[in-house]
């Protein structure tokens, strides 16, 4: 099932007063109107839009931020 939205949730504050901030998370919409948390992310080491997400399966979009943190991690 693909992935028809997605929304990406609010950053955290700047440090210090963010340190206790939520990460951002991406929940995604899928073809049968279902929606669901796929995975949170740091946002100094990562970034997405939304749209990078229209289109794929869940499995992808996991794919997608795995290939970023091993990028990140690599870096």
């Amino acid at each position: 099932m693909k992935i028809t939205s997605a929304i990406i949730t609010p950053m955290p504050r700047p440090m210090p007063h963010g340190m206790l901030d939520p990460m951002p998370e991406v929940i995604a919409t899928f073809e049968d109107g279902s929606s669901k948390s796929l995975f949170s992310f740091y946002p100094d080491e990562v970034s997405f839009r939304a749209s990078e997400f229209i289109g794929l399966t869940e499995a992808e979009a996991k794919s997608l931020f795995h290939r970023k943190d091993i990028s990140f991690l690599k870096s």
